[in-house]
């Protein structure tokens, strides 16, 4: 499994070789090694190289480099369309805020700067050349299936907090285990999370449930962390059914709101939006999972006609793809109703084959198409629509211009 042949990108390549030639000791470095070893396509490659920021900056020119952190030994360097952070060896000093060093030291030596990362499986250094550089037994741990800190663990999370979430996130992701004495101090450091930002908590905590199975490693001590009203009397018994919930549910970053509906539902609706708020999730997230929420208690019609007409509800008040977030949610909540709920769903899809009429958008009549009738504008006039289209949905009048506009005219004209 870790032993894939690593091919560099195009573009790393040729940058790694001008530094080469102009001297300077040079790697692709961190997860772009791990993923080629696990034979996945990195999305980005990171190098590391002997070089001084301002020697990558004169190797390379101005107009091909951005000074992203020059006091951390950071270039981002532009080749053929791509970006890759270019990072000079270097070592850390202290860091009081549990998060960021207070200094920076550049030094001549990879191992070295391998040293100061996070887990052995990301420390890892590879060029064509040398070969691969793995003074921590990475390679072996990709192998085991292991997540283990470089050196002491608790002197990783001590550095930076969120290396914590990070290290649930790689378990979950790669379907790895967490070395035994990591994990123990993963679970005693976990309150230091309170000194990172919400933001990068947020962001660690979405990619760990967008993860294929995270369930496993949701771990409870962190939760009550981050998510501190989870962990009340009435709601921690519901965390671990949620925990086997998630796991059911789809993966990936787009399916991610479902699951945290199946996180978030004892919250309630409100309690929903309001934890999402403090986490500074987007707004368009946040929409979608209270939604969800709100949703949850659907009650899936069981014969046809009526699955039909609820169907076509549901898509007036959700769009295709939350509508099918909901319709799972609600399944893996009530797996004897599950044969229901995918009945319902290939009904909504039937739906949306046949562009059926769904919402007042929908109508092959418009509200100036009222008034030209004499109906007269404001809130009667949308309740007019909102009438037609009803009947339209429970099969009373046709989506048809006409006869939508024969009924007007009796109502106006009885």
């Amino acid at each position: 499994m870790a032993d894939h042949k690593i091919k560099l990108d195009p573009g790393a390549a040729a940058l790694l070789d001008a530094l080469h030639g102009a001297g300077y000791a040079a790697y692709a470095v961190g997860g772009c090694v791990r993923d080629s070893l696990l034979g996945l396509t990195p999305h980005d490659w990171d190098l590391c190289t002997s070089a001084l920021p301002q020697q990558v900056l004169d190797r390379f020119g101005k107009e091909q480099c951005i000074p992203t952190g020059l006091q951390h030994g950071t270039v981002t360097v532009k080749y053929g369309g791509k970006l890759y952070e270019t990072t000079t060896f270097r070592t850390e000093g202290s860091y009081s805020d549990g998060r960021h060093p207070d200094s920076v030291a550049f030094v001549p030596d990879v191992k070295e700067d391998l040293a100061r990362r996070d887990f052995t499986i990301n420390a890892m250094a590879y060029s064509a050349e040398e070969g691969l550089i793995d003074p921590f037994g990475g390679q072996k741990d990709l192998a085991r299936g292991l997540v283990r800190a470089v050196g002491v663990p608790h002197q990783r999370f001590t550095e930076d907090a969120l290396r914590i979430l990070r290290l649930y996130r790689f378990a979950a992701r790669f379907g790895f285990e967490i070395d035994p004495a990591t994990g123990q101090a993963a679970r005693e450091l976990c309150a230091h999370l309170d000194c990172v930002s919400i933001e990068r908590i947020t962001e660690e905590l979405t990619r760990l449930l967008a993860a294929p199975k995270p369930g496993t490693w949701m771990e409870p001590a962190v939760f009550a962390v981050v998510l501190p009203e989870l962990f009340t009397p009435e709601n921690a018994p519901r965390f671990e059914a949620a925990r086997a919930i998630i796991d059911t549910l789809p993966e990936g970053l787009p399916e991610v709101s479902a699951r945290l509906a199946a996180l978030l539902l004892p919250l309630g609706e409100q309690g929903t939006r309001k934890a999402l708020k403090q986490l500074r999730c987007s707004n368009a997230l946040i929409e979608e999972v209270t939604t969800l929420v709100r949703e949850a208690g659907l009650v899936p019609e069981e014969k046809t006609a009526a699955r039909a007409i609820q169907a076509r509800r549901l898509l007036g008040r959700l769009e295709p793809d939350p509508l099918r977030r909901l319709l799972a949610l609600c399944a893996a909540h009530r797996p004897e109703q599950a044969a229901a709920f995918a009945a319902l769903q290939t009904a909504a899809g039937r739906l949306q084959a046949e562009n059926a009429c769904c919402r007042v958008g929908q109508l092959a009549v418009n509200g100036r198409d009222l008034m030209a009738l004499g109906a007269k504008p404001g809130p009667g006039l949308r309740g007019q629509l909102e009438a037609l289209l009803e009947a339209v949905i429970t099969g009373q009048l046709p989506n048809e211009r006409k006869a939508l506009l024969a009924a007007v005219k009796i109502e106006l004209d009885p």
